[in-house]
């Protein structure tokens, strides 16, 4: 297999038979060796977090396709904290999908003037550009349109698909009671020209709280495993 890109949390390889394979990190996204999953560089190393994180893609990405929605997930080799999914383009140089239930993190630091933590925000779906440099921009749909890196029918789809799946997640996380505050997609398109969701569906992906209190990736992960 030949290496296709190296990125913060998983190495990504291009398999002979035109699949990729994820090979995932024991890193995740903070600042200041502290976690969080909206910032845009390595904050820490956890032992044991990326095959936790790889588990629970897993457990999850097995939950979608049973609800019939459409991913790039095929399968996966927990030992050697590999997932192996379809070939799929994403957009422009990576747009990150974030669904927030509750304020907090960098949309309480935006619009903070407004909005007090933990205040309720209803699915809200907003799209960051994966630019570190730039600290990962905003992007409305009119400018995603603008800059040609999707159309306002797949933005569209993208959200509609991004609530379906967020609220399924907080269904089963509920279950184990816990609450999702936000998470944060990916999508691309496939071979094929569908939009799919792509990535990884994982503790360092989402901001879960139980009994007020936000949950360490390692934790998160233990309760769902």
């Amino acid at each position: 297999m030949k290496k296709l890109y190296e990125g913060k949390t998983k190495d990504v390889f291009v398999l002979e038979n035109g699949n990729y394979r994820l090979i995932f990190k024991d890193d995740v996204t903070g600042e200041n060796g502290v976690f969080d999953p909206g910032a845009n560089t390595v904050g820490l190393s956890i032992e044991g977090i990326g095959k936790g994180n790889l588990r629970v893609s897993v457990l999850f990405f097995e939950m979608l396709k049973n609800a019939g929605i459409e991913t790039h997930y095929i399968s996966a080799d927990i030992e050697n904290r590999t997932m192996d999914v379809k070939a799929a383009k994403a957009f422009g140089k990576g747009l990150e999908v974030i669904c927030r239930y509750k304020a907090v993190g960098s949309f309480l630091r935006r619009y903070g003037a407004y909005v007090k933590e933990g205040d309720k925000l209803n699915a809200y779906v907003e799209a960051t550009l994966k630019d570190d440099g730039r600290g990962d921009p905003l992007v409305t749909v009119e400018g995603l349109e603008a800059l040609g890196i999707m159309s306002a029918a797949q933005f569209a789809e993208i959200k509609t698909s991004t609530q379906k799946i967020t609220a399924l997640i907080s269904a089963a996380l509920q279950k184990k009671g816990l609450e999702l505050y936000d998470i944060k997609l990916e999508f691309g398109v496939d071979n094929a020209g569908n939009v799919i969701l792509i990535d990884e569906i994982s503790s360092g992906n989402m901001r879960v709280y139980k009994d007020g209190q936000v949950m360490e990736p390692l934790d998160l992960t233990s309760a769902l495993l």
